[in-house]
């Protein structure tokens, strides 16, 4: 049995509570990072491969034991050349350049604006470097999502490079059924809405928000922060997210008080609720893509050069957002349902499948579609796994959202004292030994084990 390890918040498998999930970020900050991963996992386990996650955390001192339990490692990425992630991309690299296994990377990006002007990424160009040059000396290729990420990577001097894409598009394989379902959207059609907080407050997407608030009573908003998360469940308003009262997952707007914005914690939940909307339009990539896999037409207003080029590989029905806030109108859900136009998005899909699946065949990974049962086990063991529902607006005071919330707070609680006391026998273990180098390991570990998460338990219960 080949094993795998796969860069991914957590196992499809995994259900946890939405406290737990949110207390643990298992989205990795942004749910749209599961959608991609979930898909991975689904795709690369076959009957003789299997597929464990590494709960997204990069530990350099971990390489050994990969090297020993594992066949390769799988990276799916998204927009990871951006100066914001340099840090956690060096230490990928210095996780890599330990490893004597495969690497291969599913569908890295460069982000950059609407012109694809790379001349943001050149202070961390280096970084780039080495990192595609530790994964390339253990791959074949380095799989990059679209037109704007592989000449910026043969500018660096790179030439196996591949645009595959993102995996997540290929969640049911070859297969991509995505139709209008009615004819034409009206007044009371069930339409969802997505965007960053970038996008909000400095792209106008505010008031197209705004403007289709206004005039579909069904709109829903659908978030995908850990920071939107935490508002919608815990009204928590300690991030800097928090600034931009204009998301409707802040509790002061209108679209919260009336219940009207979701986060999911888990693909499965997301993409099944989508399947009742009839159309979804907003800024988030993979919240449009989740529409597309539920079979519900998407879509994009592309902000930047990740999104739009993923939109033009995929073929994805989109709109520049610099071009639609100049004339509201052009953003109404109407407007961008009448101008769908879905051939290219599936009538390319299996072209584009077989290029994917001819990157994994290159660099020795196995695939579901062709070396298994298309993922019917997966589905199975998926459809038998209870999830829980999209984090919803806490907008009541009923007695049952209060006692699940504050019984998980009692329970950090009363495990954190539990911990706090064993490190205070095991600190005064080490004092009464006369170890003080020992004593002052122990209470700077009880310190960080106790104080932190305590304080964070603490405050994730304000409201």
């Amino acid at each position: 049995m080949k094993r795998l390890l796969l860069r991914s918040g957590k196992s499809p498998y995994d259900v946890l509570s939405i406290e737990e999930a949110l207390h643990r970020d298992v989205i990795a900050t942004n749910s749209g990072n599961l959608i991609f991963s979930d898909a991975a996992h689904k795709i690369l386990e076959t009957p003789h491969t299997e597929v464990v996650s590494n709960g997204i955390g990069t530990d350099v001192s971990a390489a050994a034991r990969i090297n020993e339990e594992y066949d390769a490692f799988v990276v799916p990425l998204a927009n990871a050349f951006r100066p914001s992630f340099e840090g956690r991309l060096k230490r990928l690299t210095r996780l890599i350049g330990k490893l004597r296994i495969p690497v291969v990377v599913l569908g890295v990006g460069a982000q950059a604006g609407l012109g694809y002007d790379p001349a943001r990424l050149k202070p961390m160009e280096q970084s780039v470097r080495d990192f595609c040059a530790a994964v390339l000396d253990r791959s074949a290729s380095i799989g990059v999502r679209g037109e704007f990420t592989e000449q910026y990577l043969r500018d660096l001097g790179f030439r196996d490079v591949e645009v595959i894409g993102c995996p997540s598009m290929f969640l049911y394989g070859r297969e991509l059924d995505v139709r209008k379902r009615v004819p034409r959207l009206t007044a009371d059609s069930r339409i969802a809405v997505n965007g960053s907080h970038h996008a909000v407050q400095k792209q106008g997407l505010d008031r197209i928000i705004t403007r289709a608030h206004d005039r579909y009573p069904n709109l829903c908003f659908i978030g995908q922060n850990i920071s939107d998360a935490r508002q919608l469940h815990w009204r928590d308003l300690s991030d800097p997210n928090a600034r931009v009262t204009a998301m409707p997952t802040h509790p002061d707007h209108p679209m919260y008080r009336e219940g009207k914005a979701r986060v999911y914690v888990d693909p499965v939940t997301w993409i099944d609720d989508l399947r009742s909307y009839d159309f979804s339009f907003g800024s988030r990539i993979h919240g449009n893509i989740a529409a597309l896999l539920a079979g519900t037409p998407a879509t994009v207003l592309c902000g930047d050069s990740r999104t739009l080029e993923l939109c033009r590989y995929f073929e994805i029905p989109h709109r520049r957002l610099d071009q639609v806030t100049k004339e509201l109108l052009a953003a109404d859900p109407i407007r961008l349902y009448e101008q769908l136009d879905l051939s290219g998005l599936v009538g390319g899909h299996a072209e584009r499948f077989d290029r994917f699946v001819a990157f994994l065949d290159k660099n020795g990974l196995e695939n579901t579609f062709t070396h298994g049962d298309g993922g019917a086990a997966f589905d199975k063991r998926m459809r038998s796994l209870a999830f829980p529902p999209g984090v919803r607006p806490w907008t009541d005071a009923d007695p049952a959202a209060l006692s699940g919330r504050f019984g998980w707070l009692h329970s950090q609680v009363s495990e954190l004292a539990q911990e706090n006391e064993r490190l205070r026998r095991e600190l005064a273990k080490a004092k009464d030994a006369a170890n003080p180098g020992s004593g002052t390991s122990v209470y700077r570990r009880a310190r960080r084990v106790v104080g932190r998460p305590l304080r964070r338990a603490l405050q994730s219960g304000k409201q």
